[in-house]
Formats: C-alpha cells, sequence, structure tokens
C-alpha cells in the first residue's frame, strides 16, 4: 500500500459532527442528518486540505471488546447502555444521532469510500493495522488522543487532531507530542496508561499524573523500566511512588494489551483507493433525495472528481 493513506477515526468525526452542527439540518421528513452532513462536509475538507491517494473510514464493530473488558472490567463500562450476552454491548448515544449512523454508512458504501470494521475490534485497532502495514505516509483523522501512540516521523504517520470545527487541525508529530507531552509516539502509550483515562474507565496509577508519568518515562526510559526501579529499592523513585507502583502492578501487568491498539487485526481485501466517481450512482441519489444531503454531498463528489 504505497501513496498517502488517510484513515479516519469515523466514530469520533461523526460525534463531532453531531455536536458541531445545529440539529436542524433536517432531511424532508424533518429527520436530523446534522451527523450526517457535517461528517461528508468534513470529508470534502480534508481530501481539498490533505490530497490523499487512498482513504478508509475506520469502523467500530465492536466499540468494547471482550478482551479488553476480561482484561479491566471497567473498561468503557460507564458508557455501556445494554449489556448483550454474546454481542457488543450497546453504546450510549444520543437518540437522535443512532438512527443517523446507518445513513452515513449507506452513503459511504455509495460514494465507493472504503469503510472497514472487523468484528471483535475497534476502530483503533483497524487504524492501527493499516497503519503497521503502510508503506507510504499515513495520515491518522481522529478526535481521540488514544492514537498518538501511532505517530512515528521515520514512517511518516501523524494524527490529524481537530481542535475546532473541520477548519482547525493539529499536525500531530513526534515533535508536537515531545513539547506538549514530553514523549514521542511509543512513549504516549505508556503515558496513557500510567495517567489513567476517565473517559475510558481506566483507572491508570494513583497519584501519577500527566507530567509525572512523562517525567518518569524520561527517567526510566519505558514501563518496564518504571517497574523494575518499583522493584529496586536504590531506584531513585520516592517512597511514595514506589508504593503506588508496586500497589499498581496487577493493573499495569494488564493495561497494555488494553491500552495499546491491536497492529494485526485480520483486514478484508478492499480497495482503498480513492473514489472518482461514485460507486452506486442510482444509490447515492436516491439517499441524497431522501436525507436532503444537498449541498455536503455534492461538494464531496466534486471534490472527489478531481
Amino acid at each position: 500500500m504505497t501513496g498517502r493513506l488517510m484513515l479516519l477515526d469515523t466514530a469520533s468525526l461523526y460525534f463531532r459532527a453531531y455536536f458541531g452542527v445545529p440539529d436542524s439540518v433536517k432531511a424532508p421528513d424533518g429527520t436530523p442528518v446534522n451527523a450526517v452532513r457535517g461528517l461528508l462536509d468534513f470529508i470534502d475538507r480534508l481530501v481539498k486540505d490533505h490530497r490523499p491517494e487512498r482513504l478508509v473510514a475506520c469502523m467500530d464493530a465492536d466499540w468494547r471488546p471482550r478482551w479488553r473488558v476480561d482484561l479491566i472490567p471497567t473498561y468503557k463500562a460507564h458508557r455501556v447502555a445494554e449489556e448483550h450476552a454474546g454481542a457488543p454491548d450497546e453504546e450510549q448515544v444520543p437518540d437522535t444521532l443512532t438512527p443517523q449512523v446507518p445513513v452515513i454508512e449507506a452513503v459511504l458504501d455509495a460514494v465507493g469510500i472504503a469503510r472497514v470494521g472487523v468484528a471483535g475490534y475497534e476502530a483503533d485497532d483497524v487504524i492501527g493495522t493499516f497503519a503497521a502495514r503502510a508503506d507510504g505516509p499515513v495520515d491518522i483523522v481522529t478526535g481521540d488522543r488514544d492514537l498518538y501512540q501511532l505517530v512515528d516521523d521515520r514512517r511518516g504517520i501523524r494524527v490529524l487532531y481537530p481542535l475546532k470545527g473541520v477548519g482547525t487541525l493539529q499536525l500531530t508529530d513526534e515533535a508536537v507530542l515531545r513539547e506538549k507531552y514530553g514523549v514521542d509516539g511509543r512513549g504516549y502509550a505508556d503515558l496513557a496508561l500510567l495517567r489513567g483515562d476517565p473517559s475510558d474507565g481506566l483507572p491508570g496509577v494513583a497519584g501519577i499524573g500527566e507530567k509525572t508519568a512523562a517525567r518518569l518515562l524520561a527517567d526510566f526510559g519505558d514501563l518496564a523500566g518504571i517497574m523494575a526501579a518499583a522493584g529496586d529499592p536504590s531506584s531513585k523513585l520516592t517512597p511514595s511512588q514506589r508504593k503506588r507502583l508496586t500497589e499498581a502492578r496487577p493493573y499495569v501487568e494488564v493495561a497494555p494489551k488494553v491500552v495499546r491498539v491491536a497492529g494485526d487485526v485480520p483486514l478484508p481485501e478492499i480497495d482503498t483507493a480513492l473514489p472518482r466517481t461514485p460507486r452506486d450512482p442510482a444509490g447515492l441519489e436516491e439517499l441524497a433525495a431522501r436525507w436532503g444531503l444537498g449541498g455536503s454531498l455534492q461538494r464531496l463528489l466534486t471534490t472527489l472528481a478531481q
């Protein structure tokens, strides 16, 4: 896979579109389509500004995989709307966003934008595997800082992080990470693990915040080095740090598999080339009329044709 590849953390982006575009944007039948149109506008702007040769909308086939929950039961537990035995749990999603997701999927498919979700994995894992396999530069578009762990200057992998709407993106490379967090991409997962993340139900290590985690990583190199120091009475850890890290060892032993994105997801064979013309023109025309996609869809199609 050569040429610039753009990977969309699709759910992250349509959530942002939903909250960023007024719900007065509606289909002819009165159904809100603010997330649909906002996402189309977002993709249009991304393609115009960054000119990827290939584009994949990565999906959450399972937003809370069982293998992660088995390791850390609190993982995203506060976001569960309903549990399902033998199937992915249902996530809390605004009532007027849920019906828009199938529309988004149908429109992307009709346009011909590659859309990939893999059973048992989150979109992050799909993104991580595409990035691992890429031979050319990669732009990851996400509002989730967890994916900073994939930033790699040597391989040309960066994160485009929306700061405001779709027009202002932070182009996140290793220099940005070092300035903001004191770590590179490889170190970000360890920092996140130590710091914890309440939004994902990750407890972290008590008493170790972001700055302390960065300082420990600078002193001891990586998570393994920090934990080795915790077991070494002669290390320069403070007694309280040594105590807290030792008490957190059961968490630290399992958390890496939860926090780090998978790089070995069984991806389907799929054409990731940026489409120039719609894959299903008749179906797309029907969707555009039914959902009132208007200028948002037309602008994207014009950009793709160029």
